[in-house]
């Protein structure tokens, strides 16, 4: 098996940072490199609607598998993100250009096109924005839901920490499936990973969320691999109870390039087993650990047992 090849970093705002040197991925990692049919098919479809996909911006390692299977996550607003945090591989800076307000329809068209039975949608975060994208993820997820009624979408939101609450009440009120918004990290960690961000504005977002709409499912999720400790993984886990989430993601930080935040250690992925057993007994209603976890692979499933989950806790058949 071949290691899928990240795409060097292009942008000169990362290129100060020193050089973290990679350290070799063990074979529990290591993944196939894209191609074939479907992937090519998926591709072609992202190309002709001009769409962007966190897949390839961020350098996913789970791209091949999903879009050899025709599912990609769409990335919306952009491809420059306002924000610098060390983990990532999205472009950094000032967005050079206005939203585009075509894009929930093109957007839409490629659901259909697709055939998608459940589309995650995410964005860069639009600071420069007014109320930071919220009335643009409204649009979008109105425009799937003319165009690909069947669809179910999920959302994975910026944090709209420079807006007001009415942003959040934008999104909320279009009424996705799943709204997620990451953690990302445990809270020690957020000055170096996650500077732009508060640790406990985002808990209180999803929160909110549960506040708005309770009958909407929230989801979010961490990667471990950055520097932190098992204590303090338990304590994100306690916290994200307490906001009443639903659904925790766990996954392996991989270190996109040199000039990212390393990379501390590879978890093993008995250590994932024991994470995911602790987050059911802390009463998630799913989750998923595992080295190549990320928020959007396997989501459409993910989704139904989600919901089954949910009928199960009610009773209902």
């Amino acid at each position: 098996m071949r290691d899928l090849k990240i795409p060097e970093q292009r942008h000169p705002e990362k290129a100060r940072r020193p050089d973290n040197a990679q350290p070799k991925k063990p074979d529990w990692i290591r993944v196939r490199a894209p191609g074939g049919k479907g992937y090519e098919d998926t591709a072609r479809i992202m190309r002709d609607n001009k769409l962007v996909t966190v897949c390839e911006e961020a350098g996913c390692p789970n791209v091949g598998e999903c879009w050899s299977q025709g599912h990609a996550t769409m990335m919306i607003m952009g491809e420059v993100c306002t924000r610098a945090c060390t983990f990532c591989n999205i472009a950094t800076g000032k967005p050079p250009e206005a939203l585009d307000a075509f894009e929930p329809g093109r957007v839409a068209d490629a659901v259909s096109k697709l055939g998608l039975n459940h589309v995650v949608i995410t964005s860069v975060d639009r600071d420069d924005v007014e109320d930071g994208g919220a009335e643009h993820f409204a649009q979008t997820i109105r425009a799937i839901r003319h165009r690909a009624p069947a669809t179910t979408i999920e959302i994975l939101t910026p944090d709209f920490i420079k807006c007001g609450p009415e942003a959040l009440e934008k999104v909320v009120e279009a009424r996705p499936d799943v709204f997620n918004h990451n953690l990302e990290t445990v809270p020690g960690l957020y000055p170096e990973v996650r500077p732009g961000a508060r640790y406990f504005h985002s808990l209180r977002l999803l929160q909110r969320v549960k506040e708005l709409d309770p009958s909407m499912f929230t989801k979010s999720g961490i990667m471990v691999g950055l520097g932190e400790d098992r204590q303090s993984v338990m304590q994100v886990m306690d916290d994200m109870r307490a906001a009443d989430i639903d659904f925790l993601t766990v996954g392996q930080y991989l270190q996109p390039t040199p000039k990212h935040h390393r990379v501390d250690r590879f978890v093993h992925p008995d250590e994932f087993a024991t994470y995911q057993k602790a987050a059911y007994g802390k009463g998630f209603l799913m989750v998923s650990a595992t080295p190549l976890t990320r928020s959007s692979y396997h989501a459409g499933d993910d989704f139904a047992q989600l919901r089954a989950a949910r009928n199960k806790k009610l009773g209902i058949a």
